[in-house]
């Protein structure tokens, strides 16, 4: 595939609700992709089994250079912790492969940085696994966990 279809397909995977249900927690998102756009991290059914509302992270869109660079607020609902800062940077790294490098700043949210590193027992596997489940996806097109 040329170069810009796998920048496509990486932020398609990051910023559209079809591709968001298919890993890492299967739960779909909502982007205005604009700078002072909204952005909504939505419950999947599961999550609504277990209590969580329609809503479990929010956001505002700071920059979207579509399809290399994202950068956004992001926070969940259900801690009680400042918005953080989330930063997704697509490049071409040769040979049709496409390199995702994702900052994650949580800088005085020490429950988001706990549970994004994947140290909360019951709250999933944090970016490490997220991020294996979405190259898995993109590369053989099934998730690594269902």
């Amino acid at each position: 595939r040329r170069s810009s279809d796998l920048y496509s397909s990486v932020w398609d995977a990051i910023t559209k609700p079809e591709w968001t249900v298919k890993f890492g927690y299967q739960a779909p998102v909502d982007y205005d992709l604009r700078p002072g756009g909204a952005f909504r991290g939505l419950a999947s059914d599961a999550m609504k089994e277990h209590g969580a509302p329609d809503v479990v992270v929010d956001g505002e869109v700071i920059e979207a250079d579509a399809p290399h660079r994202l950068v956004q607020t992001w926070r969940a609902l259900f801690l009680d912790e400042p918005f953080t800062r989330l930063t997704y940077e697509i490049e071409d790294d040769g040979d049709g492969v496409s390199r995702l490098t994702v900052t994650h700043d949580v800088t005085g949210a020490p429950q988001t940085a706990a549970q994004t590193a994947g140290e909360t027992p019951g709250a999933g596997g944090g970016w490490s696994q997220t991020l294996s489940d979405l190259k898995t996806l993109l590369e053989t097109g099934k998730p690594l966990f269902t």
